[in-house]
């Protein structure tokens, strides 16, 4: 890892870094149908919501197989749907292939006209109490609201910063970027690159499209229990969900390994000479190499001695995900 990426995992742990995921997609829902519809589409109870509220949701196939893991923001108008970057095309086909004749639903994707930032860290309020947005400090995840900061009007801060660490997640017009973000290193931030992003995603276990998300898992091997509701009714892919939850049927999941050499992305994980999983995603960090991998539940899990190619491992817990079965 190189200085700047140093600098900006070490802010996380003691300040607060800043990173643009302005590449991410943004679709907005709009219409009388809008909550009715994404409850029906997706893992999460959107009809419980209220403007100011929102939720992680995830996107899968009839067989509950996972397509994306969503940020969902509701206001009044709308709901603003905060999506990975090779996924972005995808869901507007997706979702606008089930509207119907009748609903009153509207998409439109709004990626090109706005930004989004993440602050990252523990110290990440006390640059929220500068944007005289304090009122958020202490709310639910994905709470929000609307503020003029300084020279920029419109802002959307939300409570959370799309990893494990606490963070706000802001988003403005695209006119404003260069502002927004130069006001915010001015007040203590750090940036944090894409590389370094990438390195925190591994290590606190937040899954992305084509690594962790894929057609071969679904949420709950993934362990993304906090974005499933089991009480609502039918959705795409709720037959498969309640049925593996009902009967333990979970056969792997998603877990940290610690390598002490690097290794591929894809390369088996083996307990001895048997292959129990496969690795996912792969980074470089301050003490050596993190991984993520899914492995075989009947094999163990925290604490088990693994090897991938010439490294050797052992599998960790990672704080984004979870897989305790809900009480």
């Amino acid at each position: 890892m190189n200085i700047q990426d140093i600098a900006a995992i070490k802010a996380v742990e003691e300040g607060v870094a800043i990173c643009d995921r302005t590449h991410w997609g943004r679709i907005q829902i709009t219409g009388d149908d809008r909550l009715r519809f994404l409850h029906n589409q997706s893992t999460n109870d959107f009809e419980s919501l209220k403007s100011g509220q929102g939720c992680d949701t995830v996107f899968v196939t009839s067989t509950a197989r996972t397509i994306d893991l969503a940020t969902a923001y509701v206001s009044d108008d709308a709901v603003i749907l905060l999506v990975s970057p090779n996924r972005r095309e995808y869901l507007m086909q997706w979702l606008d292939k089930y509207i119907f004749f009748a609903d009153k639903v509207e998409l439109a994707d709004v990626t090109e006209a706005t930004c989004t930032f993440n602050l990252i860290g523990s110290k990440s309020d006390e640059i929220i109490q500068k944007l005289t947005a304090g009122e958020l400090i202490g709310q639910p995840l994905h709470s929000h609201n609307v503020y003029n900061v300084a020279s920029v009007n419109g802002v959307s801060i939300a409570v959370g910063s799309s990893l494990a660490s606490p963070g706000y997640t802001l988003i403005c017009p695209v006119s404003d970027k260069e502002i927004l973000w130069n006001q915010l290193l001015e007040m203590g931030a750090v940036e944090m690159g894409q590389t370094a992003w990438e390195a925190l995603r591994i290590t606190q276990g937040r899954p992305l499209p084509e690594r962790e998300l894929t057609d071969d898992y679904n949420p709950l091997e993934v362990g993304l229990w906090q974005t499933i509701s089991f009480n609502k009714g039918c959705y795409i892919g709720q037959e498969t969900i309640a049925r593996l939850n009902t009967y333990k049927g979970i056969k792997t999941y998603l877990w940290g390994i610690k390598l002490n050499s690097l290794v591929e992305a894809g390369s088996t994980i083996n307990l001895g000479e048997e292959k129990v999983g496969i690795l996912t995603s792969i980074t470089e960090t301050t003490d050596g190499y993190f991984g993520l991998g899914y492995i075989r539940s009947k094999v163990g899990g925290i604490g088990l001695k693994v090897t991938i190619a010439d490294s050797q491992g052992e599998v960790v817990e990672i704080p984004f995900v979870s897989h305790q079965y809900p009480d």
